[in-house]
């Protein structure tokens, strides 16, 4: 078994922000939805490694939209260096960055921050 994707809410017509933060920010390549699952909103990301999928991350409209305070997806970066440099963008970009708990996760450092809609996304090396 492997782990497909994650959903994560947004509001309508959020698509740009969306893009904001998990594009520009996160560096994440969007992919097309399905045409069956155009319709409906949302889009859709993802990160390689090399020619292989390593994170696929789903945006999917909920109406009433609530963001995901404490549930959240999180990624691996290669290097405390890489985890830095990213941090910084997203602070460069105006999303909420915290280094809060850098140190709490044994064999890890790592930020939380939220994206254009206040989900929670943790950001590991």
């Amino acid at each position: 078994m492997r782990l497909h994707h994650v959903q994560v809410s947004m509001p309508a017509g959020g698509e740009d922000e969306a893009r904001r933060f998990y594009r520009d920010g996160l560096g994440m390549t969007e992919v097309d939805k399905p045409a069956a699952l155009a319709g409906r909103g949302g889009c859709w990301f993802r990160s390689y490694d090399g020619d292989r999928v390593a994170a696929e991350i789903h945006l999917g409209v909920d109406d009433p939209f609530v963001p995901a305070k404490k549930a959240h997806p999180a990624v691996v970066l290669g290097s405390v260096d890489e985890l830095e440099a990213l941090g910084a963008r997203l602070d460069d970009l105006g999303f909420e960055v915290s280094w809060a708990e850098r140190h709490t996760f044994e064999g890890y450092q790592r930020f939380h921050c939220r994206d254009a809609f206040g989900n929670r996304v943790e950001v590991l090396a």
